[in-house]
């Protein structure tokens, strides 16, 4: 099997997704996302594809397809070979990675 690279490519706040800020009911602005930060690398190198340490559960089940397809040798047509993009889908605040097979 593969070994994967994730990379956070982007993270996005409320004001980049609608132009304003966003509350939460308790009145607390929604910040981007607080757990992953832009330049952040994860190595995915199991055989059983856990999610790596320190990752975001909820962003780990939105990329889980693409690192599956990577990981066991497949591709999309629509990106370069052993490459792809994905993003969880908090849509408040969400999260743009960059997936490549890792030698």
């Amino acid at each position: 099997m593969q070994k994967i690279k994730i990379s956070v490519i982007r993270r996005f706040s409320p004001e980049d997704v609608f132009g304003e800020s966003m509350y939460e009911p308790n009145g607390k602005m929604v910040p981007p996302c607080d757990l992953l930060k832009e330049g952040q690398e994860f190595l995915m190198d199991n055989e059983n594809l856990t999610k790596p340490e320190g990752f975001c559960e909820w962003a780990w089940k939105d990329i889980i397809p693409l690192v599956t397809t990577l990981a066991c040798g497949g591709n999309f047509q629509w990106y370069p070979k052993g490459t792809a993009y994905g993003a969880c889908s908090d849509g408040m605040r969400p999260v743009c990675f960059k997936l490549e097979v890792s030698e």
